[in-house]
């Protein structure tokens, strides 16, 4: 017997056929959702190429660094939010051209659910980097130091700019070697869609 075209079938036939088409992508999708890695994040867009996400997320170092008053923090301190903790030195050209976007990539994001963090390895003492910050517009990042790169073999960076994305639970789930256009409509659009946490923790 012939097999009746597609054409030929009646509009109640299309009608099943597309509905079962319908569920069967939505299962697709939730099978994928569940079988995603827990502390998976999306797959960043193309301006933020540099950024790979980890193929497992691991717990941060449990690693101190200093703000301009000379408080000391560890990264432990900011579980609840995602961090961008972004290493960087006032020799290094690649940091200080990246400095303004991260800057405005801060300004764009809530504070509340996420913090860019970034941290001046060199010798610059806190005087010095706020100095340095405000000529090169990103004064709004405020000043971290470390000025022991105790965070650089931490987490085995090579070179400057060095870049990690950690969740709210304090596992890195991306890093980044090199510079970024941070504060580029994509990037800032990435990071707002997050999957944010549900605890606020207080603004740094």
């Amino acid at each position: 017997m012939p097999r009746r075209s597609i054409s030929r079938l009646s509009p109640k036939t299309l009608a099943l056929l597309a509905g079962a088409v319908a569920t069967g992508a939505v299962l697709a999708v939730l099978y994928v959702i569940l079988l995603a890695p827990v502390h998976a994040v999306p797959e960043p867009p193309p301006v933020l190429a540099r950024l790979k996400p980890a193929q497992k997320a691991v717990s941060v170092p449990d690693v101190a660094f200093s703000d301009a008053t000379g408080r000391r923090y560890t990264l432990a301190e900011f579980k609840g939010r995602y961090v961008l903790l972004n290493l960087w030195a006032t020799w290094c050209n690649p940091c200080v051209r990246e400095l303004p976007a991260l800057a405005g990539l801060k300004a764009a994001l809530p504070k509340d659910r996420i913090a860019v963090l970034a941290v001046n390895v060199g010798r610059a003492d806190a005087t010095q980097t706020a100095a340095f910050l405000g000529r090169h517009q990103a004064g709004g990042l405020g000043v971290y130091l470390d000025s022991d790169i105790a965070l650089m073999r931490a987490f085995d960076a090579y070179g400057l700019p060095f870049t990690v994305l950690i969740d709210p639970e304090g596992k890195e789930v991306a890093r980044a070697f090199g510079p970024s256009d941070w504060s580029a409509p994509a990037s800032i659009a990435y990071f707002k869609a997050l999957p944010w946490p549900q605890q606020k923790t207080a603004r740094r």
